[in-house]
Order: C-alpha cells, then structure tokens, then sequence
C-alpha cells in the first residue's frame, strides 16, 4: 500500500506541477480547458468594422486565419519559435491573434510586426513588457487591441527577424511601448499603457491614418509624441484620432505633442498634468472637442496648451481651437488660428458627444476584463523619469495577475508532469 504522505505528495505535485511549469514559462493561471474553442467564442473578427476617426479602414487580421498564442516565451528573436506572439507578427499573411488564457511576454528584443495582423487580448489578461516592445515599421493594417503594454525598455544592438524571409540588425531602441515609424491604418484600441523607458505611443516618419480609443494612460513622462521633427515635411499630412480615452495618474506632458499634421482630440478625460496637456510645434492644427481638462493644484501648470520652443509671432497663426470642452480646476486653452471651420476639416474625424457625458464615455477605457486596467504586476525599477527601465532586482512580478474570474480554471497537466508524479509514488 502506498503511504499516506506520498499519497499527499502526488495529490500536491499534480495540482501545482503545471502551475509551476507555466510560471515558467511567463504563462499566467486561466489558461483555457480547450483553446481551439478560443476562436468560436464571439465573432472575433467584426471587430475590425467597428474602428472609428482615421484609423477606420484598418483591417488588422480580418479574413486571415487565426491563430493561437500557445508560448509566452521570446528568447530568440531571430528563429522564434511556432506557438510564440514573434512568430505570429512577422508571417506574411492576415492573422488574428488571439489568446488561449492570461499570459506575460516579457520581449528580449523590439517586437517588429508585419502587416495585417490583429492583436486581440479579449478573454485573457495579456502584458507585453520587455525590451523595445511593438514597433510597426513600414506596414499597414494592424489593430491592437485590449492589451497591457509597460515596463518597456531600450533594445537593439542586436539581429531582430521581421519577416520569414528577413532579419536584420537593429540599433538601439528608445523604449517606446508601441513605436509607429514610416505606418498607415492602425487602431490602438482598449490598452493600457504605463512605465516606459521613452513614449508610451510615438508615431511619426510620415505615417498617418491612425485612431488611438478608448485607452488608458498612467504612471509616464513624456506620454505620446505624433511627428517625427517641425522640418519633415511628410508628417504634414498626418492624421490622427484621439478620442475617449482617459490620461490617468502621474502623467507629465505630451497628451500629445504634435509635429506638423491634423490631430482630432475627441471625448477624451485629462486627469491632471504636471507641465501641460497637449503641446505642440511645426504648426500642427490640433481639433479638440468635448473633452475633460482637470489642471493641478500648481498655478504654474494650468495652462491645458504649450507651443514648444516657438515664439508667439510665429504660433499665433496655428489652427488650435477648443470646441466644448470642460475645462476644471482652473484650467485654460489658449486657442490660435482664425477659427475658421474650413481649417478643420482635415482635423475632424468623428463626431463629438457632449463633454457632460465624459465620465460614462471613458468608464471602461484601458484594458477590459480579467485584472483590468491597471498595469500592477508587482516590483519594477523606475528610470530618471519615473519610467521603467528595467526589472527590478527582486521578483520580477509577485501581483496576482490571473483575476478573481480566473482563479479556479486548473491548467491541463502535461505529459511529463504525470510521467514524474508516478515515478515520485512508485518510488514511495
């Protein structure tokens, strides 16, 4: 008869053995009992024909087929390996991925993405953390949606693969979140970003055609950045949407700060800034229209507005208008321009709801479901600015990221776990 205490050890291994092989493998608890029905819970795909302001035509994976985030794990960047997000993001053709439970990718290199590719973290609670994060590079075509993106750090120096055909070498990154370079029809959408090395989105090198909704944004400097410098003259025709989403806690500038371009602030909620809210140089024409701006306490820092390095002489000419915004605490817009509605034309991407209505439009912005919005996951190093760039020394996360809904979903044992519980009670 088998003893009773290895009767207890093979219960307890069996329970946590795989727990403990997808900790890991940076595979957090809710993995789902059968991932192929992962694809057949919801019509996945009509997401795509719900993008709003200019980045509405961006297909993402739609009619491609999908595909099943099954390894969390990025250590080579160069031959990823099947199963892993890095090889989904440089196929080829239309992919919409998705994910079969909570999952932690934590990048070693810059994760260069391909065209026509959906990133779809409903269902699961999805981190991206690491070196570089996601750059779109020359492409089109990419919705990115309900995803974490923090803690993302300077990469590079390194052979980073973007294509199954193509690899090449790679500088030194900035550390964005998600870097936009050279891009059209892209919709960032429900994420949560927070505690990057540099910006938490930056775009710029002539791309264009770009909604970011429905986001959350916290814990950063220098927050977004659209337009590559105030001498490149193809950044003049970008076109920019941003609308319901909500600038949270601890954030200093550049919600955004905008190059040249047209730039449709819509229905957003600015929680506070430390230096401004929306900044700008190159003489960009910013639309902003039914938002929320709440000033800090500092009567130095109520100014909503800031034109960068430009003497009034020159920015008073601008197309910088307010239109129905809530302006809290002491806030102000210093508006430019003729006011014309003409000028705006190419600044109006969507149609404004009414300010009043703020706090019901953005309730829900950030990441949906398991964990929520909040990028919490435990002890992080911080940078010169607050941000992080790097893990810390300790645990590199030590928060319960699996959320209440997920808890008690046991991962399916694999087969070498079974294999070592039996060897562990013969040997009882």
């Amino acid at each position: 008869m088998v003893p009773r205490t290895c009767i207890v050890l093979l219960f307890l291994l069996c329970s946590f053995s795989s727990l403990a092989t997808a900790f890991l493998n940076l595979t957090l608890p809710g993995q789902h009992p059968n991932p192929e029905e992962v694809v057949q819970e919801v019509h996945r795909q009509s997401l795509a024909d719900c993008a709003i302001g200019f980045g509405q035509y961006a297909l993402g994976g739609k009619g491609g087929e999908y595909y099943i985030v099954t390894d969390s794990s990025d250590d080579d960047a160069v031959n990823p390996r099947p199963g892993t997000l890095r090889y989904a993001v440089i196929q080829t053709e239309p992919l919409w991925i998705v994910f079969p439970g909570n999952m932690l990718i934590k990048l070693s290199q810059e994760l260069i993405f391909n065209s026509y590719k959906t990133l779809d973290g409903r269902g699961a609670n999805v981190h991206i953390v690491g070196g570089g994060c996601i750059t779109l590079q020359f492409i089109s075509n990419v919705i990115i949606h309900n995803v974490h993106v923090h803690h993302c750090y300077p990469s590079g120096d390194a052979n980073v693969r973007s294509s199954p055909t193509h690899y090449g070498y790679r500088t030194k990154s900035d550390g964005d979140g998600i870097s936009i370079f050279g891009s059209k029809d892209l919709w960032i959408d429900h994420c949560s970003l927070s505690h990057c090395k540099d910006g938490l989105i930056d775009a710029v090198m002539g791309s264009t055609g770009i909604t970011i909704s429905n986001n959350y944004f916290s814990h950063h400097n220098e927050v977004m950045l659209l337009g590559h410098s105030d001498d490149y003259l193809p950044d003049s025709g970008m076109q920019v949407t941003i609308a319901f989403n909500h600038f949270g806690e601890e954030l200093v500038q550049r919600m955004p700060r905008c190059r040249r371009g047209y730039i449709h602030v819509v229905n957003n909620d600015f929680t506070q800034w430390e230096m401004y809210a929306i900044g700008g140089s190159g003489n960009p024409t910013i639309n902003s229209q039914g938002n929320r701006y709440t000033a800090p306490s500092n009567p130095n820092a109520k100014e909503v507005t800031k034109r960068v390095e430009t003497a009034e002489g020159k920015w008073k000419d601008w197309n910088w208008r307010s239109e129905g915004d809530i302006l809290v605490n002491g806030a102000f817009f210093v508006a430019s321009g003729k006011g014309v509605e003409f000028n705006y034309e190419k600044a109006y991407s969507v149609e404004p709801k009414s300010a009043v209505l703020i706090d019901q439009l953005i309730m829900h912005a950030g990441a949906l479901g398991v964990g929520g919005r909040d990028n919490n996951l435990g002890k992080w190093s911080s940078g010169s600015n607050g941000d992080g760039n790097g893990l810390g020394s300790g645990p590199d996360y030590t928060d319960d990221m699996s959320g209440s809904s997920s808890r008690n979903i046991p991962l399916p044992l694999s087969s070498t776990s079974i294999l070592f519980s039996i060897l562990i009670s013969l040997s009882c």
